[in-house]
């Protein structure tokens, strides 16, 4: 059983600076308490295997999502993942508690600089307001939604300050619950069932 499951989502992994390191790092750690896995590489052809997938979140604690933000939100295939995986009444909604007192880690990086995510930079909104859906996510899911780790300006960012980046995640993942804190997850809201219509009642969605 994996404590950490780390779902790296990266469309074009060899083009990758950032997301790549991250990745390389986390597996040459070698952690025995570390499951990572890369979606892109794992499902070429979108199909998800959705049994396999739920029995890993089962048996994680931590779940890490490791992504560039694409377009203020995540890669494509990993939204699939999120909508086929994370399905209601298992993940959410009555009977929904696979996934209760578990924690999520969002680990990212922009193109743009800190400082561009403000309300006076170019992006407008803090880097907060564009991360709400995940903030959402794990709400719904009854998990606790750690304190992300983003590194902004990732072409910028020069080979040894995202060495000891990479590194510094490394140190997060082996010395993870520790720096988690004690504070419970919050319990998840109730969701009517007349929200999903009985057709897609195992469904992500619905609408």
């Amino acid at each position: 059983m994996a404590d950490i499951l780390i779902l790296a989502a990266h469309p074009d992994l060899a083009l990758s600076r950032v997301t790549h390191a991250m990745l390389a790092a986390a597996k040459a750690a070698a952690l025995p308490q570390v499951q990572v896995v890369d979606l892109y590489r794992r499902y070429p052809d979108y199909a998800i295997d959705v049994p396999a997938e739920q029995q890993a979140l089962a048996e994680a604690r931590l779940v890490v999502l490791l992504h560039p933000l694409h377009w203020y939100s995540m890669p494509g295939l990993q939204k699939l993942w999120i909508d086929e995986v994370l399905r209601f009444g298992w993940a959410y909604g009555p009977g929904g508690r696979a996934l209760v007192g578990k924690d999520l880690w969002l680990v990212s990086s922009t193109g743009g600089t800190a400082g561009s995510y403000s309300d006076g930079g170019h992006n407008a909104h803090p880097i907060d307001t564009y991360l709400l859906p995940y903030t959402q996510t794990a709400r719904y899911c009854g998990m606790r939604f750690l304190p992300p780790l983003i590194l902004h300006a990732a072409h910028q960012v020069s080979d040894q300050d995202l060495v000891r980046h990479a590194r510094g995640f490394v140190s997060q993942l082996a010395s993870y619950p520790q720096w988690a804190g004690p504070e419970p997850a919050p319990e998840p809201p109730e969701v009517p069932l007349d929200e999903r219509p009985a057709l897609f009642s195992t469904l992500a969605g619905g609408g």
